[in-house]
């Protein structure tokens, strides 16, 4: 793989940009909070023929760190969203995003209409305001994250662990080894490995807000989403039909054997997805 390339953004942030290779026009592919650029590497890999594959890593996580105030509002990920894409010269391009990168992705086309033709999007979280106004709202994952263990003796005893119980026990293999291999960075002096997006930095990546407040823009993306969803009825899931509700070209897909995590969890079904969504091929 090549050397990943630096793209400045705003708030003093540098984004590391993975080229994933392979061969047809550019793929834009963004990750979920507390996840990774490289995760998409299975998916990138079903992709090959027909693709090239970027992924960045969104500040705070990866090989990108967090803002130096420490901000995480998602409105930086949009940011990076869109240095990224100056970089490869994108204008009417391709993207695909999960979780929080759906999210970053609407952002980006809401910010600067044009620089998507079309999208696929599984579970963005671009919620409606929360009663009473505001961008933040409260979300329960945000203690769960603190609560994660951020430390293992290698990343062997860290796959394994994860591997044991869901809801990672549940990802495709290659997806889990990805997460793991990328996503520790070595601790010489303690002989241990320890998550690049740290516990406090995923918690507060969560408690920004998410999309909230982009919901109420989404009558201005002119791009073709496709907005899918998994099936385990979870909030994200339930939200998608209102997502494409308020697009004014969208249509949803469903992957009801698939959960939050879909694109970890069957990365051949998932990149045949986008390949059609995409017009890849």
């Amino acid at each position: 793989m090549p050397e990943p390339v630096l793209v400045p953004s705003t708030g003093g942030v540098t984004v590391t940009l993975h080229d994933l290779g392979g061969d047809g026009p550019d793929v834009l592919l963004c990750h979920p909070t507390g996840f990774h650029a490289l995760m998409w590497g299975p998916v990138a890999e079903e992709l090959q023929g027909v693709a090239h594959c970027w992924a960045p890593d969104l500040r705070g996580h990866g090989d990108t760190p967090p803002p130096p105030d420490g901000d995480m509002d998602w409105r930086g990920a949009r940011d990076d969203v869109l240095a990224v894409s100056d970089h490869l010269g994108v204008r009417g391009g391709l993207a695909v995003g999960h979780s929080m990168g759906g999210a970053a992705l609407l952002m980006a086309e809401q910010l600067r209409p044009g620089t998507f033709a079309r999208l696929w999007v599984y579970e963005p979280i671009v919620f409606p305001r929360p009663e009473g106004g505001g961008d933040r709202v409260s979300n329960p994952l945000a203690e769960s994250a603190r609560r994660r263990r951020a430390r293992f003796p290698s990343r062997d005893t860290a796959y394994a662990n994860y591997a044991a119980k869901p809801p990672l026990s549940g990802l495709d293999p290659a997806a889990l080894r990805a997460y793991v291999d990328h996503g520790f960075r070595d601790v010489p002096d303690d002989q241990a490995v320890e998550l690049k997006c740290l516990p406090a930095v995923e918690a507060a990546t969560f408690e920004a807000g998410g999309g909230a407040g982009a919901f109420e823009g989404l009558g201005g993306v002119e791009a073709e989403v496709v907005v899918a969803a998994g099936g385990d009825g979870a909030p994200p899931a339930q939200m998608a039909s209102l997502v494409v509700r308020a697009l004014p070209h969208a249509r949803l897909e469903r992957h009801d054997a698939l959960t939050h995590f879909g694109p970890m969890e069957d990365p051949p079904a998932i990149a045949a997805a986008i390949r059609t969504a995409l017009g890849l091929g």
